[in-house]
Order: structure tokens, then sequence, then C-alpha cells
């Protein structure tokens, strides 16, 4: 079967994926905004809200670039963890993002979604929430995900709660289950293939954040530190994308334009 594949892909002269022109979904862990801010200083809580500069910046740059989805962890499950006074500052940076921002998204084409599990949040932040994504989504020149309590693992485990339940329900069999079935469970459904992750802050780590999508995805990192993070860096990353051999599991012989 396999060598049948490859005598097809031969007849067009090019064996296996064509080179990816760029990344369509990029998916950034912002990292750094507590160390930024005790390097100048200051408490950490004055980086996250400096953050919201470079959030601006990647939002920009993600438009003009022809990048359609835009993913963002912004407060993971496990940052509930972190001093209660930090995360009541993250709650209120939500909200105020929120109210400032919501408009400027939809002015300039945005659709705003969050993913995670919003159970956690209070009443008013996730009618907020709801209110941007409604106003937004008819939107198309940029997909925004704000990933807001949100982890990889809780991700796959609710995808399979859901489909377990249509299991015990009659509506699917468990053997038809697939990648793509599961895939559609997820909180990124809608959205291209992940791309591009990109982390700041200098850690080398995905800290639990879409572990699904992941698997395909190339991997960037940078000691930038996240309100140092500008369109300017965000290129570099993106350069670097450019210039990867991406093999899906093949050779990099099956993945080279053929001489035949």
């Amino acid at each position: 079967m396999i060598g049948k594949r490859l005598n097809a892909a031969k007849k067009t002269n090019v064996i296996g994926p064509a080179p990816v022109a760029g990344p369509k979904h990029v998916a950034i862990i912002m990292d750094g905004n507590g160390r930024w801010a005790q390097k100048k200083g200051k408490i950490r809580t004055f980086g996250h809200k400096a953050g919201v500069e470079s959030v601006r910046s990647v939002v920009r740059f993600a438009r003009q670039n022809a990048i359609e989805s835009l993913t963002l962890f912004a407060f993971s499950s496990e940052n509930w963890k972190r001093p209660e006074e930090e995360v009541s500052v993250l709650m209120e940076l939500f909200n105020l993002v929120l109210n400032s921002e919501a408009k400027r998204l939809h002015k300039n084409g945005v659709r705003l979604q969050v993913i995670g599990d919003l159970s956690a949040f209070d009443g008013k932040l996730v009618e907020k929430i709801r209110k941007a994504e409604e106003m937004t989504k008819d939107n198309a020149d940029l997909v925004l995900n704000i990933a807001a309590n949100y982890g990889g693992r809780w991700d796959i485990v609710n995808a399979a709660q859901q489909l377990a339940n249509q299991v015990k329900e009659g509506k699917i069999h468990a053997r038809d289950i697939d990648e793509a079935m599961f895939t559609a469970h997820t909180s990124t459904a809608n959205l291209p293939e992940l791309d591009l992750l990109i982390r700041t802050g200098g850690e080398h780590r995905i800290s639990n954040f879409l572990l699904w999508q992941c698997a395909y995805a190339e991997l960037y990192f940078t000691d930038v530190l996240w309100p140092d993070f500008n369109e300017d860096v965000f290129q570099l990353a993106v350069d670097d994308f450019n210039v990867r051999q991406r093999r899906f599991g093949l050779t990099g012989e099956q993945v080279i334009v053929s001489d035949d």
C-alpha cells in the first residue's frame, strides 16, 4: 500500500507533502511576565499588565501575515495555585482587556474565542466573554483564541467524556472513534491544524498546553520575556518555521521534489 502511494506521488513529480508557505495556526505560551517585572524592581503583576501590549503586537502581526488562527495561553488550569493576589489581578486584567479590546478586535475583523473550562470563572466574567464572542463571531480576518483555565489533559479528557456519552446513548459505536472524530470534540475543533508553538521566557517545555494538537507542530523557544515579545521577534519565529522541513512521519528524501 505504501509503495502504491509513493508511485502515485512520483507521477506528479513530488514525493510526499508539498512545502508549506507559512504557518496558518500559531500558538504562544506567554511566559516571563513576572521575571520581567522583577528585573525592573516591580511586583510580578506589573509584568502581566505590560504584557497586554505584546498581545496587541502579535495580533497585529498575525493579521498582516496571513496567519488564520492565533492561540494564546493566558491562564492555565494550574495557575490557580499561584499567590491569591496574583490570581486576583489576572482576573481583573482579563476583565479590563475584555472591556477595552473587544470592540477594537471587532473593528479589525478579528473573531474572539475563549477556550478552556469556564465553569470556574465568575458569572459576570463569563457573560462578558460570551458577549465578546457573539459580537465578533462573523469576523474572518483572524481567529484569536484565548486559552483560559485551559489544560491539554483537560481538553483530552473532556473530548473523551463527550465521546463516551455518545457511545452510552447509542449515537455512535466505540469502533467508530478515530483521530478525526476525537479532534472534532477538542477545544480547537474549528481551527486549522497547529503549525507552530512558540514559548517565550527561556523555558523549554509545553506545560500542558495543546497536548493533542502539538503532535506535528513545530516548536520554537526564545529567551525573550513576554513583555518584550514584539513583531520583530515574532518574525524571527516565523522565519525559523519557514526554513524547516516538515516530514509528518516521512523521511527527508520523501518530502523533496523528485528530479525524475
